[in-house]
Parts: C-alpha cells; sequence; structure tokens
C-alpha cells in the first residue's frame, strides 16, 4: 500500500493547523469565501488560494462563479488546463511557462485531467498581489489515488501507469490542508473545509527608494525602481561600463530582477554600449527587453525594434543596442558585446558559464528558489570560477518581493509543496564525514515521506547535480516505479546521494519498435545503443542508469562519490547486467567515472545546445551479459572513433578526447600494413608525410591514447598535439598557435618526434630498423 503522509507534514511557521469546515452550507458560500479572500488578499497586498474540488464540470462552473464573486475581469485571468471554459486567456499545462515574467489578477490551474508540478511552479508566480491562485481538482479524498496525465509519463517501459504511486500527490493534498491563506471548498456540496482567512493586517504604504547621490544611469532610472533591493541592484550594474567588471544578482521570484537588468540594459545602450543579453529561452529574458524599451520610451530617446511584439533587438540611435542572442550562440561572443547580461544564469550549466567570462564585463542574474530549482547551483559551483577570474565582482541579493507583500502565505505554500527551497544540511552538521563515518541507505519513497527533513536533503543535493531540476522532478523522485534513490549519511544526514533509473529488460515489439527510430521513455542508454548504434539486442540487459550524483560541497574530495558508487555496485551486482551513465563530458568527470570502473562506449557527435557540451555514454558491466554488451560497444566505439572526430567531432576539447579515449576498455592493438607501417616509419626523417594517409597514424594515436604501452611516453601537450592534428585534421597553422609552438615548423618537428616514438613502442622490430634508414 502507498505510504501515507497524513499527519507527518510538521507545523512550521506561517502554516494553519486549525481547519474551518462549515457543514450544510449554501452553495453560495463557496462564493463568498471568493470574495472574502480577494477582500483580503488586497488589504493585505497577498495573495489567497482556492481549492475547488469535485466533479470536473462543477468545479469549473464554481470557479466562473467565484471570481464573478470577487470582482476579477476575464482580462486580468489565465484558464491553465485542458478546456477553454472561461472567456479568458488559456493554456495547456504543457505551456504553462506562457506566464512566466507575467502578472495576473487570478490563475486558474484546472487539474483534473493532471497535475504536473511545472505548470504549478510556473503559474503560482504570476499571480498579483490581491490576486486568486485558485485549483481545481478531484475530491482531495480519492485524488492521491487516481492515475492521470503526467502519471502516465512516469510509466516507463516495462513498467506501466498501475505501478506509479500516488505520494507526491499525498503530501501536496498534505501541504494544501496545512498551510493557511488556502481556502478549500467541496464543489459538489458546497461544503466548506477552511475558509483560508487569516485576518491580516494592512499592507503598509509602501515609499518610493530614493535615487543615489552618486548615480551615473540616468535619474527617471531609479524613479522606476519599486524597492530600495531593486534601486541597489540597477546601481550595481552601473559598474559595467568598465571592462573587467561583474555583477551578481540573487533573488527569488518577483523580485525585480529581470527588470533591474532591463533598466540597466537601456541605460547602457545610451551610453554607447553593445548589451548582449542571453537566457535558456527568449521568453525568459522578455522582462529585460520590456523594462529596457519602456526605459527608453520614457526619456525620449529614439531607437527602433526589430519586431512590433517580443523584440529581440532594440537600436539606440547614435549609439548603442540591446540584443538577445540563445546560449549556444552567445557564448561566442557574436560581434564583439561590451557587456553580456545572462539571465536566470542557474538554468546554464557551468561549464556554459565560464564562456561567457570572457567578455569584457558581464552579468549574471539568477532565482535562488525558483521553479527551475537550481539557484544553490550557480551559487556553488559557478561562484569559485567567477571569483578565480579576473572581473571585479559586485553581489547583490534581492529578497523584497514586489508583487505582493513579504508574508504572502502563497509564496510560502508553493516553496513547502514544490521544495522549491530544499537545502542540503549545513555544513557543520557533516564537515567530518568521511567514508569511514558514513551509512549507506536505500531510501524508499515512504522513507522520505516519512522523514520531511530527510526528503528537504536528499532533494536538496539533487538540485546541486543538475543545471535545471524541476518540480516535476520531485514527482519523479517520490512516484516514478523505475527510480531509486541511494545515499550515505553522517549522523543521519546526507553527504552524498544517487539517483538511479531502472533501464532495459524490453520486450522483443518494444526493442523492435525503438530499434525503427521511436523513441521509449525512460531507456535511455538501451535507446541511443539500439536506435543511433543499431544493435536491437541493447534493450534485453537490464541496467541501473545513474542519472544524477552529488556530494555535499563541504566534503568534496574525499572519496565519498566513489564510496556511493561502490555502495552500489555491491548492493546490485547481483540484480543487474550492468550499471551505467550519460553526462556532458569533461576532462574532470570522464576521469572520475573512469576511476570508478565506467568504460566509454559512445561520445555524441552534436553538442547540447544549453550546456555546450558532448554527452559520453559509460557502462560498467556487472554479468556476463553486461559484460558483452559493453565489449561489443566499446569495440565499436574504437573502430569509428578516429573518423567521428576528423568531421562531427573535430571541435571537441582534446583533453576531454583524451579521457574519453583513455576510458575505453579492452586491448585493441595497432594493425597496419607494411606499406602503412613504412609510410609512418617515414615521417620522423621527413622521407614521407602524415598527410599522404592519415588512417595509419590514427590508429597508432588511437593506440596509444585507449591502451597505451608506457602512459608516460608523452606529455599532455603532446597528446592534445596527436589529438587536433592527427585525429581531429586541423590545419597547422591553428594547431601551432592553439598548443603555443613558436612556428608551424617547430609544431610539425614535435609531430614528427612523437611519431618516432609511438613507431618504436607499437611497432616490430623491422619496423624500428626502416625507422632508422631514416635517420
Amino acid at each position: 500500500m502507498p505510504a501515507t503522509v497524513s499527519g507527518r507534514i510538521k507545523s512550521v511557521p506561517g502554516e494553519r493547523r486549525d481547519r474551518q469546515v462549515h457543514t450544510g452550507a449554501s452553495a453560495t458560500s463557496g462564493m463568498d469565501i471568493a470574495r472574502s479572500l480577494r477582500a483580503e488578499a488586497s488589504r493585505a497586498n497577498e495573495r489567497r488560494l482556492l481549492v475547488l474540488a469535485g466533479d470536473p464540470d462543477r468545479t469549473r462552473e464554481r470557479a466562473a462563479a467565484a471570481l464573478d464573486a470577487a470582482a476579477v475581469p476575464s482580462a486580468e485571468t489565465t484558464v491553465v488546463g485542458p478546456k477553454p471554459f472561461l472567456a479568458c486567456e488559456h493554456h495547456e499545462q504543457s505551456r504553462a511557462e506562457e506566464l512566466l515574467g507575467r502578472t495576473r489578477t487570478a490563475v486558474i490551474l484546472d487539474a483534473h485531467e493532471e497535475l504536473r508540478p511545472d505548470a504549478v511552479g510556473r503559474t503560482v508566480g504570476a499571480v498579483d498581489g490581491g490576486g486568486l491562485y485558485v485549483l481545481l481538482a478531484p475530491p482531495l479524498e480519492t485524488w492521491p489515488e487516481e492515475r492521470d496525465g503526467f502519471d502516465a509519463s512516469l510509466a516507463v517501459p516495462p513498467f506501466d501507469v498501475g505501478d506509479v504511486s500516488g505520494h507526491f500527490r499525498r503530501r501536496f493534498v498534505e501541504t494544501l490542508r496545512a498551510h493557511r491563506g488556502i481556502a478549500i471548498v467541496d464543489a459538489d456540496t458546497g461544503t466548506v473545509e477552511q475558509d483560508g482567512l487569516t485576518d491580516p493586517p494592512p499592507s503598509r504604504p509602501v515609499s518610493s527608494p530614493t535615487a543615489p547621490t552618486d548615480a551615473w544611469f540616468r535619474s527617471e532610472t531609479y524613479a522606476q525602481c519599486l524597492t530600495d533591493d531593486q534601486r541597489d541592484a540597477v546601481q550595481a550594474f552601473e559598474s559595467l561600463r568598465d571592462d573587467g567588471a561583474a555583477v551578481v544578482v540573487e533573488a527569488d521570484r518577483g523580485r525585480g530582477k529581470s527588470s533591474a537588468a532591463g533598466l540597466a540594459a537601456g541605460n547602457l545602450a545610451i551610453g554607447g554600449r553593445d548589451v548582449l543579453v542571453t537566457a535558456p529561452q527568449y521568453r525568459s529574458a522578455a522582462e529585460v527587453f520590456a523594462r529596457a524599451g519602456h526605459l527608453l520610451e520614457t526619456l525620449g530617446v529614439e531607437f527602433a525594434r526589430d519586431r512590433a511584439s517580443n523584440p529581440q533587438q532594440l537600436d539606440v540611435a547614435g549609439a548603442g543596442c540591446v540584443r538577445y542572442a540563445p546560449p549556444d550562440e552567445a557564448a561566442s561572443l557574436p560581434d564583439g558585446p561590451d557587456v553580456v547580461i545572462v539571465d536566470e544564469a542557474a538554468a546554464l550549466p557551468v561549464r556554459r558559464l565560464e564562456q561567457f567570462l570572457d567578455a569584457p564585463a558581464v552579468a549574471f542574474t539568477t532565482t535562488v528558489h525558483g521553479y527551475e530549482g537550481a539557484g544553490r547551483g550557480f551559487s556553488v559551483r559557478f561562484r569559485d570560477r567567477l571569483a578565480e577570474s579576473d572581473h571585479a565582482v559586485a553581489d547583490v541579493t534581492m529578497t523584497t518581493p514586489i508583487r505582493y507583500g513579504d508574508a504572502d502565505p502563497v509564496e510560502v505554500w508553493a516553496f513547502r509543496a514544490l521544495l522549491l527551497d530544499a537545502r542540503p544540511p549545513v555544513d557543520q552538521l557533516i564537515t567530518d564525514a568521511t567514508p569511514e563515518t558514513v551509512e549507506y541507505r536505500r531510501l524508499s519513497a515512504a522513507d522520505l515521506l516519512a522523514d520531511e527533513h530527510l526528503l528537504r536533503e536528499v532533494f536538496g543535493l539533487l538540485v546541486l547535480a543538475h543545471y535545471r531540476t524541476e518540480p516535476s522532478d520531485l514527482a519523479r523522485l517520490l512516484d516514478a516505479p523505475n527510480l531509486a534513490v541511494r545515499a550515505l549519511t553522517h549522523e543521519g544526514h546526507v553527504v552524498a546521494v544517487a539517483l538511479l533509473a531502472q533501464e532495459g529488460g524490453l520486450s522483443a515489439d518494444t526493442r523492435a519498435t525503438m530499434y525503427e527510430g521511436r523513441r521509449v521513455r525512460g531507456n535511455m542508454l538501451p535507446d541511443v545503443l539500439s536506435t543511433q548504434l543499431r544493435d536491437e539486442a541493447a534493450g534485453i540487459p537490464v541496467g541501473q542508469r545513474v542519472l544524477r550524483i552529488a556530494t555535499h560541497a563541504a566534503v568534496r574530495s574525499r572519496g565519498l562519490g566513489s564510496e556511493l558508487l561502490s555502495e552500489i555496485r555491491t548492493e546490485f551486482a547481483e540484480q543487474v547486467d550492468w550499471l551505467g551513465v550519460s553526462y556532458g563530458a569533461t576532462p574532470e568527470l570522464v576521469r572520475f567515472w573512469a576511476d570508478n570502473g565506467y568504460n566509454t562506449v559512445h561520445l555524441a557527435t552534436s553538442r547540447n545546445a544549453t550546456s555546450g557540451e558532448y554527452s559520453v555514454v559509460m557502462l560498467n558491466p556487472c554479468s556476463d551479459d553486461g559484460v558483452a554488451l559493453a565489449a561489443r560497444h566499446g569495440e565499436w566505439f574504437q573502430d569509428r572513433i578516429a573518423a567521428v572526430l576528423s568531421d562531427p567531432l573535430d571541435d571537441c576539447d582534446p583533453d576531454v578526447v583524451r579521457a574519453v579515449l583513455r576510458a575505453t576498455d579492452g586491448e585493441r592493438p595497432v594493425s597496419l600494413s607494411e606499406w602503412e607501417w613504412r609510410l609512418v616509419a617515414g615521417v620522423p626523417g621527413g622521407a614521407s608525410v602524415l598527410d599522404t594517409n592519415p588512417k595509419p597514424f590514427r590508429q597508432l594515436t588511437r593506440q596509444h591514447l585507449s591502451d597505451p604501452a608506457d602512459a608516460t611516453a608523452l606529455s599532455p601537450r603532446e597528446e592534445r598535439l596527436l589529438v587536433r592534428k592527427v585525429l581531429q585534421a586541423h590545419p597547422w597553422s591553428a594547431v601551432a598557435e592553439e598548443l603555443a609552438f613558436v612556428s608551424k615548423r617547430e609544431c610539425m618537428r614535435t609531430l614528427g618526434g612523437i611519431v618516432e616514438r609511438l613507431t618504436r613502442l607499437y611497432g616490430d622490430p623491422w619496423v624500428q630498423e626502416e625507422l632508422d634508414r631514416h635517420q
């Protein structure tokens, strides 16, 4: 039976535990509550949540009546759900991101056909102070046991929807009942379970912040700031006038950080700067352009938009501009911008963020606790890189909400329900953790639900493991039948955590479907090996893929990640055929996985548009079937890698190539014909040239980098030279410049010496005699 969380949601400040149940209420009582909720929300500049539970049609009728009673105009209302049952804006839950950066008086989330946690996170922040967030749901007592469209997405083969649990919705319902500011009405009977009224004090008048006396930006800029926090952020952006400046603005949603960036961008453009704005999608940065454009209009500055709506470029007459580019394009700093503003920076991986440090001046704005849930990852993983750069960094933290009061109960509820503020344990609690002091734990969903602190620590660490963790990941963690959580704890606190996904063990029909090119959800490694690499049998063995693994920042480099992988291997060695992983390859990560027994079987031939990295697939076999799978794919990888490195992978980082090849398993000795050996032996003395036939040189390079006879024979720089020139076929001049050779001639002589050493290492005695003839 699914574990229950009834009674396990502990009270926290700001929660409402006393339920106000009104039995026998008239059909209009729910409408009275909507009117009262709106009046109270307006008085306090807060928001309120109205839950209408029951029959779908009845809840929709009650929602319409409630908004009428609360005097919410249809022009200020959005329905998010399957049906446009009101004459207002409408989006499917899958399009909930359309509300990001926007403000509405009421948002109705219709959850009868599905409840997407991401849709909750993306829509709740759009409701303005004095507004209502309305949730339409099945009867709350039975809702956790029902299976909807989102649940179906968690039922990955070989599981079906009946294997999906209802833990997330059970916890979700408990938070609705536990928190203040939330009214719950039975739409079928009119019964009011709780009225959601909190009797808050009236909101205090908000005074406009005082403009700084030493400002460089126009005074009208600061007149548009709504809080002291926003004024301070805008003033920090003034430093971007100078090369070598960097600004970091961190805030929860609704604090006005994107507006501050837009005000700054407009001023910088007036001052002649070329401002490049980037974000995961343009819509994430739309507020930057809206605020910049509004400021330019207020100042009476002549400027041109490149389009009437959703402008992606603002050109200021006789001065600078504000323009947008997606992260993969922006990372190359096209057309040499003076300033780069990275909005929602936490949604981008560290490797991508590092590329923006080459800009003359750069700013990063990021959500600390948002629907993307990655702000803490930005803080922990990127700030060290920023501190090591040559930039003078100005930090700003914005805490005062702009859209609603700072005691808003709906924000408190959303953070709790979706764990938007989940954090790992504080450093002091785990600072003494070592592989010898930790306990390996197999954490079920029931374990996590029974201990809210444990759940928050686990999810908080998982947020750090990936550059974009969303509320849906919490639901997967609690409900998906193919996922498992394993952790190391120190005195009860989580210091390392791994999220595993069962893959493989697929039926013949499913494997055939996959082989024919159709996607099979939740089986990423079998999919890649079957579809891209044409191995239909790859879906037969059963494996556990490590989706994410994270070690607490305070105890990294102590072997805890390796200890966790070792324990996982011990547990699953008799249960599965393989352990696997796929991730954006960096030299450090590849070496980490290789040191833990994982071997390369595939390197993607296109970069991830967001991360900018090539993904690598690695396997750690556990059974004879797993060994056979890994062996054949390792062999195929070595057969094809030289060819793809000279074409689609010709820009792959040479250190990534070195690490990926070193992580291959199995011996693939050089097999050259007599003529090919003579060609190779003639290069060091200048009798022959590499370009006559690169193939034997590539085989020799592949052999040494994957299975060296002497790992110390070449320096890292010499191995990079082999990768760039021999495997990736870069021009001599480009290779010489990149690797800091004095001249192209010196670069060529160095390669000749490398070929001589490799020929003596791997050639037969007669080949070495041939080599000596040309000395």
